[in-house]
């Protein structure tokens, strides 16, 4: 993204006082706003006049300066920050708690990751217990091969373990999608079976059937995941439920052909695959 001058602006702020930057009634600094909107002259202007770089997040969703020009992708703000003390690896808001290179890992940018992983930031901080990833996690979840290799070899950890809410492995993750990240985090020994945690988790399996994806559904059958592995507890689902919700009539096959159990439940709903389909039909 170019570093522009980007007027300042005041985050929408909705009826019940939550806004979209701050994620509540909490505001986020000046500083913490200008460096979301990419405005380097004025994220220069005060930091000259003495703005603390490292003010913890408001909110919450909120970021420390940092993290919020980590996400979205400028690099003359996140070197400004940097030369000022901005410290790399500080927590983000309760909700995800992510760091600036799990951020910049989501969003994409090889150039912040790299700037980041220079100036030390640790690529194995274990994912936050709400909603969190490693750095590794994020970038199979954006399917971020390039990214997923430099964390790779700088030592990130094939199978860390999820958050405890909202969790994914890093194949997890990848496997909503992103084929290539999948054949490199098995080829990097990720674990096909790894357990769930007990809310709105999902197998690498599951995630996969869930979208649709026929080529990494038939990948990681090749890889031994389990076809009758059951969900999460909380709202969890099997695979066969899994894509009877989805409607991907595809992967029914596949599941049919690898043997998959006709009518296993899973979570606290306890909900058979034809359940699923039939609710799914009546809510569209």
């Amino acid at each position: 993204m170019e570093q522009g001058e980007t007027a300042m602006r005041e985050p929408p702020v909705h009826q019940n006082g939550w806004n979209e930057e701050g994620g509540d009634d909490m505001p986020w600094s000046a500083l913490q706003m200008t460096s979301s909107q990419g405005d380097l002259d004025t994220v220069s202007e005060l930091v000259g006049r003495n703005a603390n770089p490292n003010e913890p997040p408001s909110g919450y969703y909120g970021k420390t300066a940092l993290q919020a020009a980590s996400a979205e992708g400028y690099l003359g703000i996140v070197e400004k920050l940097l030369s000022v003390g901005a410290i790399v690896d500080a927590p983000g808001g309760n909700n995800g708690g992510r760091t600036a290179l799990s951020l910049a890992a989501r969003a994409g940018p090889v150039s912040i990751c790299d700037r980041l992983l220079a100036a030390a930031a640790a690529v194995n901080r274990p994912a936050h217990r709400y909603a969190g990833r490693t750095a590794l996690q994020a970038a199979a979840e954006g399917g971020h091969l390039v990214i997923m290799r430099r964390f790779l070899d700088q030592g990130a950890h094939a199978n860390a373990p999820p958050a405890n809410k909202s969790g994914r492995t890093a194949l997890q993750a990848a496997s909503a999608g992103h084929m290539d990240a999948v054949e490199k985090l098995l080829a990097e020994g990720a674990h096909v079976n790894t357990s769930l945690m007990r809310y709105k988790g999902l197998t690498a399996f599951i995630a996969a059937a869930l979208v649709g994806h026929v080529p990494i559904v038939d990948r990681l059958l090749a890889a031994g995941a389990d076809v009758n592995a059951e969900g999460c507890y909380y709202n969890g689902c099997a695979a066969l439920c899994a894509v009877a919700e989805g409607d991907h009539l595809e992967v029914v096959k596949v599941l049919l052909a690898a043997g998959v159990h006709l009518h296993l439940t899973s979570g606290n709903k306890r909900g058979t695959p034809s359940q699923t389909a039939i609710m799914s039909v009546r809510c569209r």
